[in-house]
């Protein structure tokens, strides 16, 4: 079947994304050029100038995709889930699945933080993911402290931001010490922080 004109290009955007993060975890982001990303994925130089308007589109497209790719997976896990228990058992399997990938992600994510220290003007791209990521979190907060009939403790902006840089430095952890941090302890930390703040609501006191 031919693909649509639009279907061909998606097809060419995917691979050149693929072949970007394998290359910036390898290489790192100033260590790769576009001619190597574009011939890792079987293109031409201007190919890669017919859907980027450079590295620094793809490095926010790259982290975009893997974040709108990991909430959808999360909203239909919450989705499915009919209580605080059944939830953590489907988290502890979707972070199974995904612990072969979790060391290569890291270094490509590290890697573009490097990126955008070393280019200031990019920051604010990767800020923008950043808070992406964290009013998915923020949503998922406070339907979990709704399941525990609580109340949020404090700004849940703010609860997110903790869950956020619990699940980072979790994830470093698991790399330097992963006999200390394996797929279930993130689950388990972000459910003991929540079983907590569900325990501070100042209304089950009243």
């Amino acid at each position: 079947m031919r693909l649509s004109r639009e279907q061909s290009r998606e097809e060419t955007r995917r691979k050149l994304l693929a072949s970007a993060s394998e290359l910036f975890a390898e290489r790192g982001v100033n260590g790769t050029s576009i001619e190597q990303i574009a011939e890792r994925a079987g293109y031409t130089r201007g190919a890669f100038y017919g859907n980027f308007d450079g590295k620094h589109e793809l490095v926010v497209a790259l982290l975009t995709r893997r974040t709108e790719r990991a909430r959808e997976e999360l909203a239909e896990i919450c989705g499915r889930a009919t209580s605080s228990e059944h939830l953590t058992s489907l988290l502890h399997a979707w972070h199974r699945d995904h612990a072969e990938h979790q060391e290569s992600w890291l270094a490509l994510r590290l890697e573009l933080l490097l990126y955008a220290l070393r280019n200031p003007e990019i920051r604010p791209l990767l800020a923008q993911r950043e808070l992406f990521a964290r009013d998915a979190i923020t949503e998922g907060v406070r339907r979990e402290l709704v399941r525990r009939d609580a109340g949020p403790p404090a700004d849940p902006k703010l609860l997110s931001m903790i869950v956020h840089a619990l699940e980072d430095g979790l994830l470093v952890q698991r790399l330097l010490t992963p006999d200390d941090v394996d797929d279930r302890t993130a689950t388990d930390a972000v459910t003991l922080l929540l079983d907590s703040w569900a325990a501070l609501d100042t209304r089950k006191k009243d």
